[in-house]
Order: C-alpha cells, then sequence, then structure tokens
C-alpha cells in the first residue's frame, strides 16, 4: 500500500535515512560496486529461494532486482533531466505497480540482474562525468518536493545499500 511507504508517508526521514547507509564512503564507488554484489546474491541462491516471498506483502528477492532494475532507469532519466534543464518537474512512480506489470517474480534471476549490471554500467559512467558543480542543480520531485542531483546520487547509493541488506536478509 502505497500510503503506508515510509518515503511517502515520511519522506524527509526516508531520505536521511539513504544518506546516512552510504555514511563517508564515495557514493559513486557505491553505485559502482554494487552490480557485482547483487550478482554474487544471485548467483549465491537457487531460484526457488530467489522466488520465495519471505513475508506476506514483502517482494521476493528477484522482484527487489527487478526494483533495482526500474530505478535504475528512473534514477537515470531523472538526473539526467535535472543536469540538462533548469528545474525540471520528477514524476514519482508507485513501485508496487512497476513490479507487478513488468511481472518481476516470473523473471529469471540472473538475466534481471544482469540488466541491473548492464544498466548501471552506463549510468555510472554518466554520473562520473558530471561536474561537481552540477550537483547543486534541482529537480522537483512530484512527491518529496525540491531534490538536488548530488543528493539524489547519495539516495540512490543508500537505496542500493538498503535493497544489498535486504536481499542478504532474505536469501
Amino acid at each position: 500500500m502505497a500510503e503506508t511507504r515510509v518515503e511517502l508517508v515520511d519522506p524527509g526521514k526516508y531520505l536521511a535515512g539513504l544518506i546516512a547507509r552510504v555514511g563517508d564512503r564515495n557514493p559513486l564507488d557505491v553505485l559502482e560496486q554494487t552490480p557485482s554484489l547483487i550478482g554474487e546474491l544471485v548467483r549465491s541462491a537457487p531460484p526457488e529461494v530467489l522466488k520465495r516471498r519471505p513475508f506476506a506483502g514483502k517482494w521476493t528477492p528477484v522482484e527487489i532486482v527487478g526494483h533495482l532494475v526500474d530505478t535504475e532507469f528512473t534514477f537515470g532519466y531523472r538526473i539526467r533531466t535535472i543536469y540538462c534543464d533548469d528545474e525540471p518537474q520528477i514524476i514519482g512512480m508507485d513501485q508496487d505497480k512497476w513490479a507487478a506489470a513488468q511481472k518481476h517474480a516470473e523473471r529469471d534471476p540472473l538475466e534481471i540482474a544482469g540488466d541491473f549490471a548492464a544498466l548501471r554500467k552506463i549510468n555510472i559512467r554518466f554520473y562520473r562525468s558530471i561536474p561537481k558543480s552540477a550537483y547543486e542543480r534541482v529537480g522537483l520531485h512530484s512527491e518529496r518536493g525540491r531534490e538536488k542531483l548530488g543528493q539524489m546520487i547519495h539516495y540512490i547509493a543508500g537505496h542500493d545499500l538498503s535493497h544489498i541488506d535486504q536481499l542478504t536478509r532474505y536469501i
């Protein structure tokens, strides 16, 4: 249920938590390391574990990886839009609808992990090319308000770490 998602109920708390997960680490380094960590987790578990729902109402591990693919598309677009346009509107997404409509639960775990790695490679190359001076550029998120490009890079890194932790626990 979207109304109970912490990122919608208390976006400030949610985003601060993501940034705290990154700590003193370089967020770009975190982003660059995530595909190999996801690949290791997926390769280490039998497909039936990756497709098993850990709790009612929670995503399966393969749905989590599918969600990472979705957010890779989404954040890649958002960051490019903020970098190239002046204070653009950034539209939120209903992550549960995306996961269900794309049938992430039915996908091959290795294939979806490969999709994530390919997309991240493209995005990390772009993120590393962005001058630090552009980190102050702002987008207007439909659910969370003003977001700076540099903050968004931290958010993505924290989001990665959150889902790596979740995957590790579920597997």
